[in-house]
């Protein structure tokens, strides 16, 4: 088998006004897909995060991937990382990094094409599954009114249910428990998370609380405010959470910051933004600085990477999650392989898929019924693209306006002159 035609695809997709520690989500969220073909016919897919310089580095790693074997994954990786410059992670909540990207789309798609050319399901090829439904938390985020789009902040008056809940605002307590009512009772979700970091931590403290009071004792509740609080503010907003989270994601900067308000609190600490690659592993360890790593193939480099990295939480003594970022069913479908075939992952997996639900570019979406996705059990990732919608996402993408992701801008749209800090409270 070789890779004869590599497609590379930017598409934009309607995402509401989400707040965040970087400002404002725009009203398109940037996807690439990214098609393997094969000179045996087969399509093999991957979808990643997009951005324009992450869409060059996949065009100047294209000509080098023709002709290469989908199952010789060291060679293409050689070929990628003799390409590859150094990048970094960046400030931003988001990860800012080019190659992981790429790696990761181009791996994807090369299982894709390796599962379904022997017809098995990608699962098998990354040890089976260690359980057959994934687990989903519910994502709340702080928003502004609308649903995105070309409509920007506009709404739909007559959406009920989660559609209505999803271009509401929700900019206080009482915003934040309506969304989850919708939004649990529309997918089932039995944990929730709130993005935090977005307005004053009294306000994101308070909504946890009313979660808590809305949900009872036995909802697993947390808390992410994107490494955008100091010590002290972590440590007093902990202590007034004691008992009402099941972890506490990225509350400051740094590992010896996290390690400084884990040694404070008796809350379980996560992360996606102190360590995100293999070279901070052993600072993990040195200062103890997590209990919990969210993994994300999206940022890790694919899923080998996801597999090595779950293998030093078993020994290490890290619980295990998944980080999500606004993705469409390629990403869902690779982010259920691969959360069913690491045992470890003892916690529910992130997604922000309610804020895409009704766009996605699958001919059949994957459901997420009683907080679960069900393992898609049909060759490869199990899912099959509509190219008539793919077709259209990418002309969205054209019309946008939009070649990166920057919350600072869009938040400036609603507060003139303001600008992204690093520690904000």
């Amino acid at each position: 088998m070789q890779i004869s035609e590599i497609h590379i695809t930017p598409v934009a997709v309607a995402d509401p006004p989400l707040l965040n520690a970087a400002g404002l989500h725009a009203p398109y969220a940037l996807r690439i897909i990214v098609e393997l073909v094969s000179d045996d016919g087969l399509s093999g897919w991957g979808e990643i995060p997009g951005s324009e310089a992450v869409r060059a580095a996949l065009d100047s790693a294209a000509d080098q991937i023709i002709g290469l074997d989908p199952w010789r994954l060291n060679a293409i990786d050689a070929v990628l990382e003799a390409l590859a410059n150094p990048d970094a992670r960046g400030a931003a909540p988001w990860d800012q990094r080019t190659w992981v990207h790429v790696s990761s789309a181009i791996e994807v798609a090369c299982y894709d094409l390796m599962a379904k050319s022997v017809r098995r399901p990608l699962v098998d090829l990354l040890g089976g599954p260690a359980r057959e439904r994934v687990p989903f938390a519910a994502y709340l985020f702080f928003k502004y009114a609308g649903a995105g789009g070309a409509y920007g902040f506009e709404r739909d008056p007559a959406a009920t249910g989660w559609a209505a809940a999803r271009a509401e605002a929700a900019l206080d307590p009482e915003g934040i428990v309506k969304q989850a009512r919708a939004m649990v009772a529309h997918y089932g979700f039995q944990s929730i998370e709130l993005k935090g970091g977005a307005l004053e931590p009294q306000i994101e403290v308070d909504s946890i609380l009313a979660l808590r009071e809305a949900f009872g004792p036995d909802m697993p509740l947390r808390l992410d405010p994107n490494a955008i609080w100091r010590v002290d503010t972590a440590i007093a907003a902990g202590k007034q959470l004691a008992g009402a989270l099941e972890y506490y994601e990225d509350p400051v900067r740094g590992q010896k910051n996290m390690a400084e308000v884990a040694r404070a609190l008796d809350i379980p600490l996560a992360t996606n933004m102190c360590t995100t690659s293999f070279a901070d592993l052993p600072g993990s360890v040195a200062h103890q600085s997590e209990a919990i790593i969210l993994s994300d193939h999206h940022f890790w480099g694919g899923f080998r990477a996801s597999l090595d990295l779950a293998r030093f939480c078993a020994v290490f003594g890290r619980g295990m999650s998944m980080h999500s970022n606004s993705h469409l069913g390629i990403s869902l479908a690779a982010m259920a392989h691969l959360a069913a075939a690491v045992p470890n992952l003892s916690y529910d997996c992130d997604t922000h898929y309610p804020w895409q639900d009704g766009q996605d570019l699958l001919l059949a979406p994957l459901p997420i019924e009683d907080g679960a996705v069900a393992l898609p059990r049909a060759p490869g990732l199990g899912v099959e693209v509509d190219r008539g919608r793919l077709a259209q996402l990418h002309q969205q993408y054209l019309e946008c306006g939009l070649s990166e992701r920057n919350g600072e801008v869009e938040m400036q749209k609603v507060q003139p002159g303001w600008r992204f800090q690093a520690t904000r409270w």
